[in-house]
């Protein structure tokens, strides 16, 4: 468990920072957080002295490992020029030009700084292409951050939204529907009753935010279907999928394309990026060339472009997704042998590099169904693992993920501690 160091500054965070945190999933680790020093490959190293095979990853975004040559190679380039022009530069062009060659080929992208605001401007450039207000999105799938999708379903789930946070006021979560993954019914009840009002529907590809989801057979089409028939615009949110599931994403994987791309994480090679891409007609929208405004000063940071742009050098080589998706069976395999041996009733969601492990019976196809699985057994597993020199989420609602650094001796220990650590809850 977390050591004395980390103790120590946990108390002094709790102080600082409201609920001692900086972002509310980092203190789900139980009875405080670990608190680390530095990392490389698939390590972590903690102020206590303890190392850890890392299949957390940032939440996503080091699909590489941490500290990949190349990468820190392409930083240190970018560092010695300076990092903060506030004018445009080499950089921006050659990242944007490396992802629209796989994300809307002559296309166009705008940078951001997050996940969030990739998905915010989305929405808003949606809602000023279309000139219409509603949007639809899914319980149990996360846009960000921002009013619009910080919205929950109501008492139909196919309903008018309710605010899921404090500080979002009814008025902004009524312009939000909320329909269930995978169930095109309750999205078609939607489009018949509010069709003509509908700017566009936002959907996480492989709901991640919900564990893993991967959609069911046909529902990814019957999406473009309804927002083609209605006249609405369908906003992949690739902040997780886009790169981790091959080059093309989420929508190169299932073969069904949206007419707005949201991504981030693994573009910015582990620094603070966001992107919305999509067809020129929609995009020259954006300010200056159109009306629906949208800027920052951090948008396309030289040090995240130089390291997004080499983060996808590498994995056009492949291997790292073929040693990424290795590491992924193989942990996937571990955790069906020991579960069955305990006696468990669970499930495990995988898809490519990303999975997870539910603890309840049947198939786990919605957020709805993850939300029934045993989520304190869920967390004694992550602590037995933790114990063990094994860090995976520890929410239940997240991922778990590997990486191109994932092989070798740090698998094999996972593997022993997912051994171990089973015959411990068993016991």
């Amino acid at each position: 468990m977390p050591g004395p160091r980390s103790r120590e500054l946990w108390e002094k965070a709790q102080s600082l920072f409201p609920g001692g945190v900086n972002s509310p999933v980092r203190a789900a680790v139980k009875p405080y957080p670990f608190y680390v020093e530095r990392a490389e490959g698939p390590y972590l190293y903690t102020v206590d002295g303890e190392k850890l095979v890392d299949y957390v990853l940032g939440y996503g975004p080091l699909i590489l490992g941490h500290r990949h040559p190349r990468v820190e190679e392409a930083v240190r380039e970018q560092l010695e020029k300076d990092w903060l022009y506030g004018t445009p530069a080499e950089g921006e062009i050659r990242l944007a030009e490396k992802i629209l060659k796989y994300f809307h080929p002559g296309g166009m992208i705008r940078f951001v700084n997050s996940g969030t605001e990739a998905t915010m401007a989305a929405i808003r450039l949606a809602r000023g292409y279309t000139g219409r207000k509603m949007i639809i999105k899914f319980n149990g799938c996360y846009h960000g951050a921002h009013d619009a999708v910080l919205v929950a379903a109501g008492s139909a789930a196919a309903e008018y939204g309710v605010p899921s946070s404090a500080g979002v006021p009814e008025e902004v979560a009524r312009l939000t529907l909320v329909a269930r993954y995978n169930d095109l019914e309750s999205v078609e009840k939607l489009m018949r009753q509010h069709g003509d009002e509908v700017a566009a529907i936002i959907v996480e590809p492989v709901a991640g935010n919900a564990g893993v989801i991967p959609p069911e057979p046909g529902f990814l089409k019957g999406l473009r279907e309804f927002a083609d028939t209605y006249g609405a615009l369908l906003i992949m949110d690739e902040v997780i999928t886009g790169f981790r599931l091959g080059l093309r994403g989420a929508q190169g994987y299932y073969g069904v394309e949206g007419d707005i791309t949201t991504l981030g994480k693994i573009i910015g090679g582990g620094f603070p990026v966001g992107a919305i891409a999509g067809p020129r007609k929609i995009m020259e929208n954006f300010t200056p060339s159109g009306k629906v405004f949208q800027a920052g000063t951090f948008n396309a940071h030289p040090v995240v472009m130089a390291a997004g742009y080499a983060t996808i050098e590498v994995l056009e080589t492949g291997e790292p997704y073929r040693v990424a998706n290795e590491a992924a069976k193989a942990v996937t395999e571990a955790l069906d042998e020991a579960a069955r041996s305990a006696g468990l009733d669970y499930t495990i969601n995988r898809v490519e590099s990303m999975l997870q492990i539910f603890f309840t019976k049947g198939p786990v196809r919605s957020p709805e169904d993850a939300a029934r699985s045993d989520r304190k057994l869920y967390q004694r597993l992550h602590e037995e693992l933790l114990r063990r020199g094994v860090f995976i989420a520890p929410s239940q609602m997240e991922a778990i993920f590997t990486s191109g650094a994932h092989s070798g001796e740090a698998v094999e220990k996972t593997l022993e501690a997912i051994r171990e650590a089973f015959r411990a809850l068993r016991g």
